[in-house]
């Protein structure tokens, strides 16, 4: 079943069940993906972990959810 980004929330908040507001790593994780987004980059390197990270506007564009969790999937509804 093929599910639809929320209107919602933007591209650039993640669901919080997939960044939690008190994560220690919150800002810099947001300002790579508002980087990575404004450059039109599929992700960015997390910088706690270095691990590639897809960003919303990739996973909007691929146009459905995965089911693997992403950081920033947009079709997050929980």
């Amino acid at each position: 079943m093929e599910r639809r980004p929320l209107a919602d929330r933007p591209l650039t908040e993640p669901h919080p069940s997939r960044l939690s507001p008190g994560h220690p790593d919150r800002d810099r994780i947001l300002a790579r993906h508002a980087a990575a987004l404004a450059a039109g980059e599929a992700g960015y390197p997390d910088p706690a972990t270095g691990l590639f990270v897809l960003t919303a506007g990739f996973l909007a564009r691929r146009g459905t959810c995965c089911g693997r969790g992403c950081r920033h999937c947009p079709y997050v509804t929980d």
